[in-house]
């Protein structure tokens, strides 16, 4: 009983909802949290807590059974249970979610986000349907193109990559290899096949990039229309055109290039691009150079139910929309493992010395940008530069790194920023005074981490 006094506290979530009768709403929600995490729907309560109870018979429990499992498509039945609170009675209906989805609820399709039912679009239909089938769009035939339309060229040079990369030699010949990735089935290309390895011109990867002087001014583009792998190379090449660049004297016999943004970093936001994009969208990817900043938009929110909160906490199971693809990256290299990128991203900028990059969902698309701007101003070189420049510097630029690299003892973050322990644990204690860090963990094993 305690359970359900904390599930009406807490009101309604995207997991809790409440209703005052059982119809036709009750069984949307139902649906909706079945193609989501689950969830619970207590009957016999207002959206604003206020129990009102519902009539029950004997019969009631199972009718309600039977009434979801009949209108819904795979058949739902989620457990019933009565409940007393109050003298009133209430029925607690606990969803799970399920492992074949999405379920339909007279052929629509819900889900639910945040605390609403959200009516699904054909694409997310579609891929909710291949997630259950542990596959994803670029697995299928590309009915549309055949081997003419690829370089076995592009094949062969993608796989010297790979056995490379691997230090191993294929055995059979190229598109006998193609066929154990699983990029030709039925002696049919399938459309990661066509996307890694297009001849010529491709209309669906579209990659536009722009050097704007102002918001409406463009003074240099380009448009790549190519295989994914040479459109990485392409984009990443244009990009570093436009970017500006000092010389740092070091003492060593060659002087140390420093661009106004991390390379590192740019290069892992274009492949995530290339990588994570929604090849069914028409809209293109674009790149916006400004003199203060760089704009990275792509097709395809999130995928997978990701939000930004998890995306930044790093707490979420990586899930891919282009498997293949990312496969093939993967193996050749050019990635190196799922899930790591927007770390990777964030930890270069830190390391350059630049503000912390921004993530968010955009219209229809994913966007980053990345700021030119200093963590301090006047300060030369990497972290360790921006974390020596200045105690209140130093302490900014110490909170941002242990947000980026959480679980660090004083020592381990001392290595890496190259700084004196002594200055590390001087700096520590001003954030925990602050009540911005805390110590997780045990003495020996723990690490910080930002509240």
């Amino acid at each position: 009983m305690n359970s359900i006094l904390s599930l009406i506290k807490q009101g309604e979530t995207d997991q809790v909802e409440f209703k005052t009768s059982f119809q036709k709403e009750a069984i949307e929600t139902a649906v909706a949290f079945a193609n989501a995490k689950g969830g619970k729907i207590l009957v016999g309560l207002t959206d604003d807590k206020q129990l009102i109870g519902v009539s029950l018979s004997s019969e009631t429990l199972k009718d309600w059974q039977n009434q979801i499992k009949n209108v819904t498509y795979p058949s739902l039945i989620p457990e019933m249970d009565t409940l007393v609170l109050e003298g009133k009675a209430l029925v607690l209906i606990t969803v799970i979610e399920q492992p074949i989805k999405p379920i339909a609820y007279k052929h629509r399709y819900y889900k639910r986000i945040r605390n609403a039912n959200h009516l699904m679009s054909l694409d997310e239909v579609a891929n909710e349907h291949l997630k259950t089938l542990n596959s994803s769009w670029d697995y299928y035939v590309d009915t549309r193109h055949d081997f003419e339309d690829i370089s076995l060229d592009k094949v062969s040079k993608f796989l010297q990559r790979i056995e490379k990369h691997q230090n191993k030699q294929f055995q059979e010949d190229p598109l006998a290899v193609l066929r154990k990735y699983e990029l030709i089935k039925d002696q049919q290309l399938t459309f990661a096949a066509y996307l890694l390895f297009v001849d010529n011109f491709s209309a669906i990867t579209s990659f536009q990039i722009g050097r704007f002087k102002s918001e409406i001014t463009i003074i240099d583009n380009i448009d790549i229309n190519t295989d994914l792998p040479s459109q990485v190379d392409k984009a990443i090449e244009f990009i570093r055109k436009h970017l500006m660049v000092e010389f740092i004297i070091t003492g060593e016999p060659q002087r140390t290039e420093r661009f106004d943004y991390p390379l590192d970093a740019i290069r892992e936001v274009v492949i995530n691009m290339v990588v994570h994009r929604d090849y069914r969208d028409s809209s293109h990817s674009i790149v916006k150079i400004f003199d203060d900043r760089i704009e990275f938009f792509n097709p395809g929110k999130l995928y997978g139910d990701l939000t930004i909160e998890e995306l930044l906490k790093g707490d979420y199971a990586s899930k891919v929309r282009n498997r293949a693809v990312t496969n093939m990256f993967k193996e050749a290299g050019i990635i190196e493992k799922y899930g790591s990128g927007i770390k990777r991203i964030r930890q270069a900028c830190l390391n350059h010395g630049v503000i912390e990059p921004k993530f968010e969902e955009f219209q229809h698309g994913f966007r980053v940008t990345l700021y030119k701007q200093r963590l301090d101003e006047g300060i030369s070189g990497g972290v360790s530069g921006g974390v020596s420049g200045g105690v209140s510097g130093g302490v900014n630029n110490l909170l941002e790194f242990i947000n980026v690299s959480p679980g660090l003892s004083a020592k381990q973050i001392a290595q890496q920023l190259d700084q004196p322990l002594r200055t590390i644990e001087r700096w520590i204690k001003q954030l925990k005074d602050q009540n911005k860090i805390e110590f997780r963990g045990a003495p020996k094993t723990g690490g910080y981490y930002v509240k």
